[in-house]
């Protein structure tokens, strides 16, 4: 099956630390990030922002290995296992316990941090919580 990208010639990419199972992110690939990622076993995708190719990790060292790269039953969506592979970041701010474990240019290890009111459930609730890297 070839994979299904959309009208802009995307496709949506959710990026999942293979050892622990945490959604990082959700990033969006072209077919040239795709090619990349698998020439390359580390992970490319397109910034629709900057509209160009983006290596994670070229700027900030925290380069994220591809351990395997899987598509949906469609073809209209991949899943990214990756292994973070962090270094110290001049990034980090200090809400972080760990900054050489870091997953994210931010200092995070997730970037899904912002907590949002959801109908029936307490908003004190975080969807995710920062969490503190496990030693």
């Amino acid at each position: 099956m070839d994979i299904a990208y959309d009208e802009r010639g995307l496709v949506p990419v959710v990026v999942q630390d293979w050892r622990t199972g945490e959604v990082l992110t959700l990033a969006y690939a072209n077919a040239e990030a795709v090619a990349r990622t698998r020439q390359t076993g580390e992970l490319h995708l397109w910034s629709r922002s900057r509209a160009e190719l983006w290596h994670k990790g070229a700027t900030s060292g925290n380069t994220q290995r591809v351990r395997a790269l899987r598509m949906d039953c469609d073809g209209d969506a991949l899943l990214a296992l990756v292994e973070p592979i962090c270094v110290v970041s001049g990034f980090f701010d200090g809400g972080y316990s760990d900054p050489a474990r870091s997953a994210l240019h931010v200092g995070y290890q997730l970037l899904f941090v912002a907590a949002i009111g959801v109908v029936g459930v307490l908003a004190a609730v975080r969807f995710v919580s920062l969490l503190r890297v496990r030693g």
